[in-house]
């Protein structure tokens, strides 16, 4: 899913050292290691102690970043007294002269990032009162406290735009920002915030972008900026967000609340604009089990405020504070990774405008679809990684989701999904069902009488299968890990796939593509990896599958290169973890026509003495990892790329005939056993040959 960028970019830099003037873009040139392009004059990184005084004194904007300066001292700019935009950053300043800025009339934007202005910080306000014009100031990463901040900032009313980002502010008064009344933005990120009193911001009747991200705020109380379009306080420690409940109109769009700890979803102006709510990694739920009441009328929290010496409970009625909101404009709404475990009554109502609904990685368990709440407008649903096992659809709702385009419902424990969910959902394009067990609807599908609509409090059976044939709109598809048996022919009819991911569904395809073939022509990327492929099935057979780009046949039994011939276009061909003793021959490569462009060969027990070819060298670009490709050598593992030129030292014995190793085996011990057999005969020649005289009675012969 999208995330909608929330970053304050105060557009303080030059990313490109280009100027249009009416004859057109200019050509650079340089002098004394500086880029001139128009009136943009870019000196960074040149090791520069100074400013240079050779530019052009025509320059309107210069930038001077990386540069060790350390000290800007008096008039060193008056060469420039058109200049409108200078970029000071990372120059090691701790030090600005009073009167360094003070021939530069026309600059409305200054840079001074990342600097050690904190050291010499009266000189340095002294030198910004100098400039009445300026508009965007960066003062981010200077080690700056709140009382240096106000002091810089002091009189500059005509400030639009202000960054105190990355400095030391902990505790923000009303004499921070006193006189800006012009000021539009605000960013305070990264800073050690803990504290904000009341009216800080009051005076800042422009403010419309207020970035205070990364800080350690507890709580927001009675929130009243009316006039902000965007806010962003993700990543504090905010256990729960109030707005003011005046019924004044706000212009807030944006609200950024993510990775906090609240506890409630947050009370909201009742009146709003509010296009985008982000509260990803919180602790929020709702907590209708924790009342003994069955009204949500009668669900009430108090929060304790202590302000001083004066402690206040406000007492917040949960449910009516949210229903009082206006969330029509809602567009975007993200509550991921908290731990809601349903969803009340009236939830989806209020926002008839919803286009993303964001709630993977919570508890939830079962998801009603009411015929009182439409969610036509809903494009992206995310539902993954919850213990859902049940989906209902209000009788009616047949169609609901029309406007749908992706269904993400990925690791939960659903068995099926309801007949009506897909019907007319043309726009349907991505369906990820992975890691449920789920099986797929026989065909021709099975004759049903049509059941009651179970009461509200009894749940509603269980579909027992799912159909994805006549999904025109379909295009991507993920069944893994979903315990699929062996498949029909026709599973896909109907359905233009281009992406199929079966993996991990054991003998899905019993050695035969056929029921994949009705998706052939239209199939680009297609992973079969741990579907268990065994050596038979180096001969599946891959005729129609013309557009067949990314093919993922890992965590399998090959014990060869599978025959792709019927895949001209294939661009990715994925072989780790399989049988291979041996790396592919050259004709098997050349099945490819050159249109392979990154193959995975490694984690196979190739044996190191049958890779006298190797792999040709107009190939190894094609492999991604052969630095990773190793083999079996006299029981050690050897990286392929450090084996020695030639044959293998410990190959040598195996290329010898067996039939005369055998023969200089066995000679030396047959010759061992002779000479011994010779010796000892010799040695009781005469004892043995009485002996068996004595037994026989044999006569000696004088």
């Amino acid at each position: 899913m999208e995330l909608l960028p929330l970053w304050l970019c105060l557009g303080f830099h030059f990313s490109a050292l280009q100027w249009r003037n009416g004859s057109g873009v200019a050509t650079a040139a340089s002098q004394g290691g500086c880029q001139l392009v128009g009136v943009v004059a870019d000196c960074q990184g040149q090791n520069l102690a100074s400013v240079p005084t050779s530019l052009l004194p025509h320059s309107q904007a210069l930038i001077m970043d990386a540069n060790p300066l350390r000290i800007l001292w008096n008039h060193s700019l008056q060469s420039y007294p058109l200049l409108e935009s200078l970029s000071l950053r990372s120059c090691q300043l701790v030090r600005i002269g009073y009167h360094a800025f003070q021939e530069l009339g026309h600059l409305y934007s200054l840079a001074l990032a990342d600097n050690s202005l904190s050291e010499n910080y009266k000189e340095t306000a002294a030198a910004l009162h100098t400039l009445p014009g300026l508009q965007k100031l960066d003062l981010s990463g200077n080690s700056l406290t709140e009382d240096m901040a106000a002091l810089m900032l002091q009189n500059l009313s005509s400030l639009e735009a202000v960054s105190l980002a990355r400095n030391t502010l902990m505790r923000l008064d009303e004499s921070v920002f006193e006189g800006l009344e012009n000021l539009r933005e605000l960013d305070l990120q990264r800073n050690y915030i803990f504290e904000i009193e009341g009216g800080v911001f009051d005076g800042l009747t422009e403010l419309r972008h207020l970035n205070l991200a990364y800080n350690n705020l507890p709580c927001i109380v009675d929130f009243g900026l009316s006039q902000l379009h965007v806010l962003n306080v993700s990543y504090n420690s905010l256990e729960w967000f109030l707005a003011s409940r005046q019924e004044t109109t706000f212009e807030l769009e944006t609200l950024d609340l993510s990775h906090n700890q609240l506890l409630f979803f947050p009370l909201l102006p009742q009146c709003n604009k509010l296009h985008s709510l982000l509260l990803q990694d919180n602790n929020m739920g709702f907590y209708k089990d924790l009342y003994n009441t069955s009204s949500p009328q009668e669900m009430v929290a108090q929060f304790l405020l202590v302000d001083g010496n004066v402690t206040n409970v406000t007492t917040v009625n949960l449910w009516e504070e949210f229903a009082s909101s206006d969330l029509s404009a809602l567009h975007f709404l993200d509550m991921s990774q908290n731990q809601f475990q349903y969803l009340p009554d009236g939830f989806l109502k209020k926002m008839p405008s919803l286009a993303h609904l964001n709630l993977n990685r919570n508890c939830l368990a079962t998801l009603h679809l009411r015929e009182r709440e439409p969610v036509g407008a809903l494009a992206e649903l995310d539902l993954s990684h919850n213990m859902l096992s049940e989906l209902r659809l209000a009788p009616g709702l047949d169609g609901c989701l029309r406007s749908l385009r992706l269904l993400n419902l990925s690791d939960n424990q659903l068995l099926g999904i309801p007949a009506g969910l897909f019907a007319d959902a043309n726009n349907l394009t991505t369906i990820d069902l992975s890691h449920n067990q789920i099986s797929l609807c026989p065909w021709p599908l099975p004759v049903q009488v049509p059941l009651p609509l179970p009461a509200p409090s009894t749940p509603a059976n269980a579909p027992s299968c799912v159909d994805f044939r006549n999904m025109a709109s379909l295009r991507r598809l993920s069944l893994e890990g979903c315990g699929l048996r062996v498949f029909q022919d026709c599973v896909f009819q109907g359905t233009p796939l281009t992406h199929l991911d079966l993996s991990g569904n054991w003998g899905v395809l019993n050695g035969s593509m056929a029921p994949l073939r009705a998706i052939a022509p239209t199939l680009q990327a297609l992973s079969l990896r741990n579907v268990g492929l065994s050596p038979a099935s180096a001969k599946l057979d891959f005729s129609g599958f013309e557009h067949l780009r990314e093919l993922d046949l890992s965590g399998n039994c090959l014990t060869s290169l599978p025959k792709l011939q019927g895949s001209p276009a294939l661009r990715t061909l994925d072989l780790r973890r399989n049988w291979l003793t041996a790396l592919p021959a050259r004709a098997e490569w050349e099945q490819f026509t050159g249109s392979l462009r990154a193959v995975y060969l490694s984690q196979n027990p190739y044996d190191c003495c049958g890779l006298d070819g190797r792999v040709a060298p107009q190939h190894l670009d094609t492999v991604v990892d052969w630095t990773m490709v190793t083999c079996n050598l006299s029981s050690r593992v050897i990286r392929v790329v450090e084996l020695p030129a030639g044959t293998p030292h410990g190959c040598k014995w195996e290329r010898v005939d067996m039939g005369l190793l055998y023969l200089v085996l066995i000679l030396p011990s047959c010759l061992t056993l002779l000479v011994a057999c010779t010796v000892l005969f010799l040695t009781f020649k005469k004892p043995l040959l009485q002996v068996i005289k004595s037994r026989c009675h044999w006569s000696t012969i004088y």
